[in-house]
């Protein structure tokens, strides 16, 4: 398939160094960059969620009971 794309100068730059360093056309260069972002979407982390201490001296797992508390001090 022919199109004509308009580039940012970021990927611009890549397009040329991958040209430069692998001795890739244009259209080579522009598919690889875009299989490299299309592998990257399907390994994506699990999201883990940390907890650290606070030092809080208050009970903060009722948000709506911490907000009332600090109305009436």
């Amino acid at each position: 398939m022919r199109t004509t794309v308009n580039l940012t100068p970021d990927v611009e730059a890549e397009v040329a160094r991958l040209r430069r360093e692998h001795g890739l056309g244009t259209s080579e260069a522009v598919v690889t960059l875009a299989r490299r972002g299309m592998q990257r979407g399907s390994a994506r982390q699990r999201f883990v969620q940390r907890t650290e201490s606070l030092g809080a001296r208050i009970d903060v797992s009722n948000i709506g009971e911490v907000l009332d508390t600090l109305d009436h001090e």
